[in-house]
């Protein structure tokens, strides 16, 4: 039975060390290996040694090359003389003397020249700008954007992604959630088409299946496609990008972010579809048609016991609850908690501080719209009457 037990004992080893040594093999062949791991492979292939053997003599030759003492730490093994052994003939062969006195400070000098001999290495390159698959979601921090200088990048088959790695077509119904606002048939809407590229065009009509890798990757290797994109936005004053595109769509996006317009705002759609399309109607709430004054800067939502509450400055709005007949009740408060009244437009148009919204899933909606409005409005009056 013994001698079963050893040939499989030898053939484990044997294994084990082919497979450590293959592994360098392939590093020396990809040029990743580093000086400890050749002197490894010297050992094997300079004095036979196998791998326990071999990695004793590249410690020795390591200490011996870095300017360290000659220090064999013992293992109690029954190899221990021959690692030894190895180990003494790899610190010779990297330059040690163990009969110098001065042998650890000698080497120690040459290590520190050679490390300053080395060329400075190059700072990593830092990126011009934030690739759009970085970019942040659409929140209601920023300034509303005259819709003349939006621009939104669909795609021809909206996706999202339904596990890690896999992408299902779905419908972000774009047409009906961009045409139910107004003004934004002055917005510049860029669809990424799977046979022509970067194309300007109304609200598209998605197909059924997304684009293919193979395709995308054929797009993004066609500095064409990029000279496209330019030559759409030429001339073209963007204050506000939006990419709503995912998957191999957005690897398109990257691909020639540097025909895209830095500015102010820069976001993308994300995560489920769900979120893609609160995120959509976040970014076409902020559009508007440039003929109104606005409030500007970041509104803070709260949760207040009895509903939610917004804050633009001096004004709060805030989700009274159900309205008397029907719809729900939203309040503009001034400063100390009365009612925003005796505010006007730019236009001389009086501001009503009490709105009803008829749809729940609105009020945020018609708070934020509703903030940004008193925010730019001119005070007529004491609103005491």
């Amino acid at each position: 039975m013994k001698p079963l037990n050893d040939a499989i004992s030898a053939a484990v080893e044997a294994e084990r060390q082919t497979r450590n040594f293959g592994l360098m093999e392939q590093q020396l062949a990809d040029g990743t290996i580093d000086d400890r791991e050749l002197a490894v492979l010297r050992g094997r292939d300079d004095h036979g040694y196998d791998w326990d053997v071999a990695v004793a003599y590249a410690s020795g030759w390591t200490a011996a090359h870095a300017g360290w003492e000659h220090r064999f730490y013992s293992d109690g093994s029954h190899r221990e003389a021959a690692k030894r052994d190895a180990y003494d003939r790899g610190f010779s062969d990297g330059g040690g003397d163990q009969a110098d006195l001065f042998d650890a400070a000698r080497r120690s000098n040459l290590a520190a020249l050679r490390r300053d001999n080395q060329p400075t290495a190059l700072p990593s390159a830092r990126i011009a700008r934030p690739a759009p698959s970085s970019w942040p979601k659409p929140s209601d921090h920023a300034r509303p954007t005259r819709w003349s200088r939006r621009l939104l990048i669909v795609s021809d088959a909206t996706i999202e992604e339904v596990t890690p790695g896999l992408m299902r077509v779905t419908g972000l119904h774009l047409t009906d959630e961009v045409r139910a606002r107004a003004g934004t048939e002055a917005m510049t809407i860029v669809t990424i088409d799977r046979h022509a590229g970067f194309v300007v065009s109304d609200c598209p009509v998605e197909t059924s299946v997304p684009i293919a890798a193979g395709r995308a990757d054929e797009i993004i290797a066609e500095p064409r496609h990029g000279d496209a994109l330019r030559a759409i936005l030429a001339g073209v004053e963007i204050d506000d990008v939006l990419i709503a595109v995912q998957g191999d769509y957005l690897r398109i996006v990257d691909a020639f972010a540097g025909a895209l317009p830095l500015c102010a705002n820069m976001e993308r759609t994300q995560n489920s579809l769900l979120q893609q399309r609160a995120h959509l109607r976040c970014w076409l709430d902020r559009g508007y048609d440039g003929t109104d004054n606005l409030g500007a800067g970041h509104i803070r939502w709260g949760k207040a016991i009895k509903g939610l509450t917004g804050k633009l400055g001096e004004f709060t709005a805030r989700h009274v609850g159900p309205a008397p007949r029907r719809g729900h009740l939203i309040r503009i408060e001034a400063e100390g908690g009365e009612l925003a009244l005796g505010y006007a437009t730019s236009t001389g148009e009086p501001l009503v501080p009490e709105i009803i919204v008829s749809n729940k899933t609105n009020i945020r909606r018609e708070m934020a719209a509703a903030l940004r409005t008193f925010g730019g409005a001119t005070r007529l009056m004491d609103g005491r009457g």
